[in-house]
């Protein structure tokens, strides 16, 4: 479990792991950093992978919600996961959440979102939210959103309204706040690669 001394190793970590890949520089740091004092992250399972005394693993749960038109429910969701850009592709991303998906269940929480790459997330039992009416904030109702996901623990009933989930708040950043906030951090140049989901 993550401990407060680990905290900025992490976002260094986590900083790194992400940096120009879905968009030029990275703010899944940000998010890591203002979840753990936010009352959404669920801190009993956030958790690190250590080796050899350094950090090379991190995932976060916390809850958002969905609305049904003016019923809303709590719903938990995975992310920010990171693993350091030296052991990726080695499995270990998979072990760390096959292990936190396992303690979620035995907590009882009927079911988990994510939002990411299906091709990856498949592999957990994860399918895609539509298939239960349920669409991400900002996202047409209707159509398939493949990278938004959901892993059933125990039954899920949909009813015959649209759901629509929202991201807890520290989720929307402000990209000037993760400038000034970048600063804490050793310089590295954004760049506009293909591929990104946005650009400068």
């Amino acid at each position: 479990m993550e401990q407060e001394k680990d905290y900025f190793e992490v976002e260094c970590m986590v900083r790194n792991s992400f940096w120009n890949v879905y968009r030029p520089g990275a703010f899944e740091h940000y998010i890591v950093h203002n979840l753990r004092d936010d009352e959404s992250i669920l801190k009993n399972l956030s958790y690190v992978i250590e080796s050899d005394d350094r950090i090379i693993g991190h995932i976060n749960y916390s809850v958002g919600f969905i609305d049904y038109g003016g019923e809303r429910i709590d719903a938990v969701i995975l992310g920010p996961v990171a693993i350091h850009e030296d052991f990726q592709n080695q499995g270990l991303g998979s072990r760390l959440i096959d292990y936190t998906l396992n303690l979620v269940k035995n907590e009882g929480i009927p079911f988990v979102l994510v939002v990411g790459d299906e091709n990856y997330y498949h592999r957990f039992g994860f399918v895609s939210a539509s298939k239960y009416g349920l669409y991400l904030e900002g996202t047409d109702t209707g159509d398939e959103c493949p990278f938004f996901m959901i892993k059933l623990f125990d039954e899920f009933e949909s009813g015959d309204n649209i759901g629509i989930f929202h991201n807890p708040d520290v989720f929307d950043v402000n990209p000037e706040d993760v400038d000034e906030f970048d600063k804490k951090f050793e310089y590295r140049k954004k760049e506009v690669l293909d591929g990104q989901l946005e650009e400068l």
